[in-house]
Formats: structure tokens, C-alpha cells, sequence
């Protein structure tokens, strides 16, 4: 949902072009991208959770966080390219809607099964996290590039966007033990995301209100933090 803030700011960031005028929104790009990027930070925090290790958790989402950040500098630079190539917009949004259906599938056969998962290798977690970002990426860039034709300033939303999202998938990960609807609530969001790019895509004169489908986000995730697992006192 990160294209939503960009969509919310145009009236603020049409003509910012100079460091001067942006640097005074910096904080509230900041707050809007570590709320509105909480979609995306669930996705990526269950994928890291492949890595039974804590510290291999870290380590793939900071590997994978480095590698998304520069496919989404690829993304801007060929934007003008890619606005043009529906095949992008349609192959991001079926990647999202398999990512539901695939997390759909996985904890039906959880249930069928009292044995833990397998732990996923280190370096499909890490191409994991830099692929799915990239899908999440498609609808936002278009947005960035659409606001500004200064590639310095849409680089640093970019990265602003990544340390955030950084930031949040972290929380997510523990978040994910004690909110037992969180990952379901996330992966509907995903879900939406990815009806959005494809319904879009095969019906252009339909417009999809950005605050439409932030109130939908935000009801999930009230939602998926509506239920926590009651913790376990080892003292006891």
C-alpha cells in the first residue's frame, strides 16, 4: 500500500523539486511510509521466519532488504519503460495472489500435519524478500515517477521507503508470535494489493480510490491484532 501515501501527498509534493522543499516533508513521508508499508512488512516478515534462527532472520531480511532497494533503483530508472509494459503490472499482481494462495495452502497442510516445517535455504528466503518487494514496488514507483521527474528525489523516497519497511518487517516478525490473526489479516491484504494491479490493468477507466483501499488495509490489521496468543510464564 505504499503508492496510497504518494497518491495522499500529491497536492503536497507536485512542484517539490529542490532539497530545500522536501526536507521539511521528510518526517511526514517517514510516518506515512512505516503505516502504509505494513502490508508489504507482514509478507516479508513471514518469509524471513523460514530461518528458524533469530539471528538468520536478521540477516536475510538486512541481505534481502539491500537487494530490494536496488531492484527498486532499476525500477525507477526504466519506470518510463515499464509504465508502458502491462506484462510487469500483471506479472506483479499474480505473484501477490499466489503468495495468498501459497500461504493458504501451507497452513492447510500445518493443519494436517504435527511436524514443523521445514526451514526454507538461506538464499530462497533472501531472493524471497528482494522478489516480493519488487512486486509491491511495481504500483508505487509508477506513483513516485508520476509526482516528480527528479530521479535524485524519488531514489531518496525509495530508500526512505526501504529503511522503513526495514524497520517495520522487524516488528512484524514478533508481532507474528503473539497476534495469532496477524499473518492471515497481512496475506488478505497482499491479496488486495494484487486484485488491485490486475483489475487496473484489465479495466483502465475503473478508479480505485487509494483511501478505499487504506480503510480496508487498516480494518485487516485491526483484525489481525484483534486476537494474542496468551504467553507462557516458564517461571511458573
Amino acid at each position: 500500500m505504499e503508492s496510497a501515501s504518494l497518491h495522499s501527498l500529491i497536492p503536497w509534493l507536485e512542484g517539490v523539486d529542490r532539497w530545500s522543499e522536501l526536507l521539511p516533508l521528510l518526517p511526514v513521508l517517514i510516518a506515512f511510509e512505516l503505516v502504509l508499508s505494513a502490508d508489504n512488512a507482514v509478507a516479508l516478515a513471514v518469509i524471513a521466519r523460514g530461518q528458524q534462527s533469530v539471528e538468520l532472520q536478521k540477516r536475510a531480511l538486512n541481505i534481502g532488504i539491500i537487494i530490494a532497494l536496488l531492484f527498486r533503483i532499476v525500477l525507477i530508472l526504466l519506470a518510463q519503460w515499464v509504465l508502458k509494459f502491462w506484462p510487469v503490472q500483471l506479472i506483479g499482481g499474480i505473484y501477490l495472489l499466489w503468495l495468498f494462495i501459497n500461504h493458504l495452502r501451507s497452513r492447510d497442510q500445518l493443519d494436517d500435519s504435527d511436524q514443523n516445517p521445514n526451514s526454507i535455504p538461506f538464499v530462497n528466503t533472501v531472493l524471497l524478500l528482494a522478489v516480493t518487494d519488487l512486486a509491491f514496488s511495481v504500483d508505487s514507483v509508477a506513483a513516485a515517477v508520476a509526482i516528480s521527474d527528479q530521479l535524485l528525489l524519488v531514489i531518496t523516497g525509495a530508500v526512505i521507503g526501504v529503511i522503513a519497511l526495514r524497520f517495520t518487517s522487524g516488528l512484524f516478525i514478533h508481532w507474528l508470535n503473539i497476534f495469532t490473526r496477524l499473518e492471515t489479516a497481512g496475506y488478505l491484504a497482499v491479496a488486495l494489493v494484487g486484485a488491485k494491479l490486475i483489475v487496473t490493468l484489465a479495466f483502465p477507466a475503473l478508479v480505485i480510490s487509494e483511501w478505499m483501499m487504506l480503510s480496508i488495509v487498516v480494518i485487516l490489521f485491526f483484525w489481525g491484532f484483534s486476537m494474542r496468543t496468551i504467553p507462557i510464564d516458564n517461571n511458573a
